[in-house]
Order: structure tokens, then C-alpha cells, then sequence
């Protein structure tokens, strides 16, 4: 190749493709340095180097600086592309392991075979530029809207131009259900990763993602670009329901009102685009529970209990909402679950209802023969919130002060027959731990003595399981035993855990 001709090649190629001349000069050494190793029977190594203003190239066959080694003749293992320290030293005293010695050589005569050779080595270099223009331009848009043509569809996954040389991929999984599209639709997406791999599609969009719905909600209704309304979260069924919720920062502004439009136009835009996804649009509140409500629209609500340790709900509606409540296949308490966190447990109100007047009578039973009252009296307590004795003795008085009819003296006694109750349970609870005879499996277990099986029963421990479940610090604390004899007594009545886990597996 004349040196005038790499110059053209370097302008042709970064005018065409829009890829620095850098890049292409890169490729074109890459090229060369292939069709000079081709040339010789045995591996080499080379380089090609090209003057960037005149187009002059000139190549160089290298030998990489090893350290020597006894287990090969002569050092190297490698002769033809390698050389030992101690010699590349002899003329360059600075070389190091690792540097290469260079000696110039003829550069490569192009024939056919070398002429095609460097053709695809500079063509796989430019689409590597090529993709890596595109992961640059784009890795900053990952998680916004992106727009482009279908230009293929394979197996259900769509292939789509963006423009500027930038194709982007829909994997199937990511395609709404039973959405009709063709080859020369525009479509919308949401950017969710950039890849920068050799091969493969490297601009991953999803019509599926939640964040789709949020973008199309930024993009069609203004007061959600301007941030007067904010979106804070969806949840989707893709291509059959939604639900999204909305907040306003301007108290002026209706944030339902205006996500849903004139008449639904807003909402029907972005519906159409969903390939005519039903959108709930809910509005957000700082009360979970009043959060949850709106979510769950349009069931009508009667009453929620609020678990906040297991961060569940347990939803009442009446009879007749109860299946628009649950939604078909329970689409809709599901999307209610996903948008607000909490796990939605929907039930009959009639058979909460029901439940709920059980335990109330059975408390009000409870109260009545534990405080000694009439059942006027421990109706109250219950109706005000009160689930125990333990409740009613340690409550600051103040508190049952405040509750109508109650006056101090009642208060206090009320406090007094709950302790009472408290102290005589304690202590019956201890003289039956006091009383209680080991049971046989204890009594027979190897290395238990009668009297520490009566010791240990004492103290609750009865059974070998109740044994098995101890600590080695715990049985010391309450047992005549070293740490030794506590950790075999111990392992010995877990043996037959172990036992029952190995017939199991």
C-alpha cells in the first residue's frame, strides 16, 4: 500500500463513518502488523508503525524480554518471539523483563490473501470504534425514554434504529404480551443498561419496566416535567393494568386531576402507547394506611389493621367488593402491593367482623373472672384498647383517668387486682417448675443422674428436648456441672435431632 494511498484510506473511512483518524490509522498498523506475520512459516511478533503526516509505515519484528530459565535449551521457551535478559542486555543495559528489542524488516508486500486479510482487520476495528461511539453517546440516557423504527423482529424480540448508527435490542421478555408490531413501527422504550461487548446488541430497552410508565407520565403531562407534580412510583400488569401514584408540590394543582387529564386524554395517550394498558392513578399520602386505601381503589374499604413488625395489612371490604377488591387472578391487590411496600392481606369484612366480636367476648370473659368485675366494666376496658392484665396493671393511672366513668378510686383498684392476679400466676407457674418430675427420656439418658435430671427439672428443663435446645453457659448457670459434662449432656440429647434430619435427606 503507497504511502498516499493509507492517507486516503484514513480520510475515506473517518469521513464515511464519522470515527477519529487516530482509530483508523490504529486499524490500519493492526492490518499490517497481521499480513507481516502471515508472511513467515514459524510465529513472530511485529509492529507496524505509520508517519500520521507523510504515510511512510515502518515495521519492526520484536522479541519480548524474559527471564531465563534452566527448564528450557538455551533459557526461552519461545526462540522466535522471545529473548533472554541477559542477552537483549549485551546492547540495551536499561532493558527490563517485559520490554520488547525491536529490529527493522521489510514491510509486508500486500497480495490477495494479505489485501483481505488487513480489509477485515480494519473493518473489525472500525465497527469497535463504531459501537463504542454509540456506548459513549448513550450511557448517559440509561433510564430515560428512547425512540426509534423497528427494523427487524426475531423470535418475539425487536431490533430497533435509533438513528446515528445506533440500534438498540427489546428482548422478548421485555416485549408487552400479545402487543402486534411490525417491522417499520415507531416505538418508544425505556433505556435500562449499555453494554460495551465485542458482539451482540449493546443497548438494552424495555416496554415492560415500571420506569416506562413513569418517563411517558414526564413526557405527556407538563406539570409532571416541571416537577409541580411528582410521580412516585408504578406498578404494572404490562399490556393489561397499572397503577401509579402521584403527589403535588403546589397545593393549587389536583396531581390526579391533572395525570389524568381532560376527560382522560392524558391517561389514554400514554394507555395507547401501553398497547391499551388500563392506568390507575392513585394519590400518594404520608399515611401508610390512608396510602394503602387509594391503592387498593376502586374496592371500597372498611377497616385495615396495621402489623407494622411484619410490615403486613389486613384489608376488610365488604362482601360485594371483595372480588374487585382481590381483581382478576389477584391482579389488583398484587399491583396495590407492589406500589406501596406493604404485604395486603384482603379479607371479608363479615368474617373479620365476626372473628373480632370472638376475641372481644372472650377478653371481656377473661377480665370479668381475672379482675373480679362486672362484665359493664370489662367491656369498657376492651372497647378502649386494653388486650391484658399485664396492660392494666402497669398503664400509668393518668391514662384509665382519662377514660369516662372511671374515677381514681376504681383506677386504683383495678391496678391492684391486676398485679394481684400477675404476682399469684408468677408464682404458681414457679411452684409447678419447683414440683415437676423429670420426664423418662431425661432420666434415661446416658450420663444424667437422678439427681441432676430433678435439678434440671426444677428449672423447666423436663424432657431431653427441652435439654437439646440449651446453651452450654445456660446449664451452668442453673446445674451442678462443668463445662465439659454440660456441652456432652447437651449433644447427647440432640442426637436424636440429628437422626431424624439424616432418615429425612
Amino acid at each position: 500500500m503507497a504511502d498516499k494511498d493509507v492517507l486516503l484510506v484514513v480520510d475515506v473511512f473517518s469521513n464515511e463513518k464519522d470515527i477519529e483518524k487516530e482509530i483508523i490509522f490504529q486499524a490500519i498498523e493492526s492490518a499490517l502488523e497481521s499480513a507481516t506475520i502471515s508472511r513467515f512459516e514459524f510465529p513472530i511478533k511485529a509492529r507496524v508503525s505509520i508517519d500520521r503526516i507523510t504515510g511512510t509505515n515502518t515495521t519492526y519484528r520484536r522479541w519480548e524480554v524474559i527471564e531465563e530459565s534452566e527448564e528450557f535449551p538455551g533459557g526461552i521457551e519461545f526462540p522466535t518471539t522471545q529473548i533472554a535478559l541477559q542477552v537483549a542486555q549485551i546492547d540495551e543495559p536499561e532493558i527490563e523483563v517485559g520490554d520488547f528489542v525491536e529490529d527493522e524488516i521489510e514491510p509486508a508486500e500486500f497480495g490477495r490473501i494479505s489485501a483481505q486479510t488487513a480489509k477485515q482487520v480494519i473493518i473489525h476495528k472500525v465497527r469497535e470504534a463504531e459501537r463504542k461511539k454509540v456506548a459513549d453517546a448513550y450511557i448517559d440516557k440509561v433510564g430515560e425514554l428512547v425512540t426509534g423504527v423497528i427494523k427487524r423482529i426475531e423470535k418475539g424480540s425487536v431490533y430497533m434504529d435509533l438513528g446515528g448508527n445506533a440500534d438498540a435490542y427489546i428482548p422478548r421478555e421485555h416485549m408487552i404480551p400479545r402487543e402486534s408490531v411490525r417491522v417499520g413501527d415507531r416505538i418508544r422504550g425505556y433505556l435500562k443498561e449499555v453494554r460495551t461487548e465485542v458482539r451482540g446488541p449493546q443497548l438494552f430497552v424495555s416496554r415492560t419496566a415500571p420506569e416506562l410508565l413513569l418517563a411517558l407520565f414526564r413526557l405527556e403531562v407538563p406539570e409532571v416535567g416541571e416537577e409541580l407534580i411528582n410521580v412516585l412510583g408504578a406498578a404494572r400488569d404490562p399490556g393489561s393494568r397499572a397503577k401509579v401514584a402521584v403527589r403535588s408540590n403546589d397545593p393549587r394543582i389536583d396531581p390526579v386531576g391533572a395525570c389524568v387529564g381532560m376527560r382522560g386524554s392524558r391517561v389514554q395517550t400514554i394507555s395507547n402507547e401501553l398497547n391499551g394498558e388500563r392506568i390507575d392513578v392513585i394519590l400518594w399520602n404520608e399515611n401508610d394506611a390512608q396510602f394503602v386505601i387509594n391503592a387498593m381503589s376502586p374496592a371500597e374499604i372498611e377497616s385495615i389493621v396495621v402489623d407494622e413488625d411484619k410490615h403486613t395489612m389486613d384489608v376488610a371490604v365488604s362482601s360485594d367488593s371483595l372480588s374487585q377488591a382481590i381483581g382478576r387472578g389477584g391482579q389488583n391487590v398484587r399491583l396495590a402491593t407492589e406500589l406501596t411496600g406493604w404485604e395486603l392481606n384482603v379479607r371479608d369484612a363479615e368474617e373479620v367482623n365476626k372473628d373480632s366480636e370472638e376475641v372481644l367476648h372472650k377478653l371481656v370473659d377473661e377480665f370479668t373472672e381475672q379482675l373480679n368485675v362486672d362484665k359493664d366494666i370489662a367491656t369498657v376496658l376492651v372497647e378502649v384498647g386494653f388486650n391484658s392484665v399485664e396492660e392494666i396493671a402497669y398503664v400509668p393511672s393518668s391514662e384509665m383517668l382519662e377514660i369516662d366513668g372511671f374515677d381514681a378510686e376504681l383506677v386504683e383498684t383495678l391496678r391492684s387486682r391486676a398485679k394481684d392476679f400477675l404476682l399469684i400466676n408468677a408464682i404458681a407457674s414457679e411452684e409447678k417448675i419447683e414440683t415437676a418430675e423429670p420426664a423418662a427420656d431425661l432420666l434415661a439418658m446416658e450420663g444424667m443422674s437422678d439427681e441432676l435430671a430433678a435439678e434440671l427439672a426444677s428449672k423447666g428443663i423436663i424432657t431431653m428436648d427441652d435439654l437439646a435446645e440449651q446453651a452450654v453457659d445456660d446449664l451452668l448457670e442453673f446445674a451442678d456441672v462443668d463445662e465439659a459434662t454440660a456441652g456432652k449432656l447437651i449433644m447427647k440429647a440432640r442426637e436424636p435431632w440429628f437422626a431424624n434430619e439424616n432418615s429425612e435427606g
